[in-house]
């Protein structure tokens, strides 16, 4: 289930030069299965739930980039209309989690019926964010003076 084909998919230019290919990568069916059932019965749950807090706007359906911007000015223009300075941190955070299905992940490149041997994937994250959003989700919790806007791995920061 951890095991990705990899499909070189020609995007323009000269053909005959790797680096006009894009990776295509396909997982087996049943890891995709399995991925879209946990993903749904997850989110349905946090939503049920109002676990997820309330200002990530990153892989959560009707939240956006533009709610996130929304949020982040109404903030700037209250401070500014309570005569106050506003100050903006803006980071964007590394995360290392879930090891056991983000580790020992594989793949290999099939080419015109070539395949290439099997390599360890030592970098990137397979699809489905909603675990990186429980993750990095407590986050908000650190303080009651800050006001945290999260887009994913993307967290502002304001006082």
């Amino acid at each position: 289930m951890k095991m990705a084909k990899i499909y070189p998919l020609f995007k323009s230019g000269d053909r005959s030069l790797v680096i006009n290919c894009g990776p295509i990568s396909i997982l087996p069916a049943f890891s995709k299965i399995i991925e879209k059932l946990v993903y749904k019965s997850l989110m349905s749950y946090l939503c049920d739930h109002n676990i997820l807090y309330q200002y990530q706007f990153g892989f959560r359906p009707n939240h956006d980039t533009s709610l996130a911007v929304m949020e982040m000015v109404d903030q700037i223009t209250a401070a500014v209309d309570a005569k106050k300075n506003s100050l903006g941190i803006f980071i964007d955070l590394s995360h290392d989690w879930f090891c056991s299905y983000l580790k020992n992940r594989q793949q290999y490149v099939d080419y015109k019926g070539c395949k290439s041997t099997l390599m360890n994937i030592t970098c990137g994250v397979p699809q489905g964010p909603l675990l990186f959003l429980i993750y990095i989700n407590d986050i908000a919790n650190v303080s009651n003076l800050l006001h945290l806007i999260l887009f994913a791995d993307d967290t502002n920061i304001f006082i």
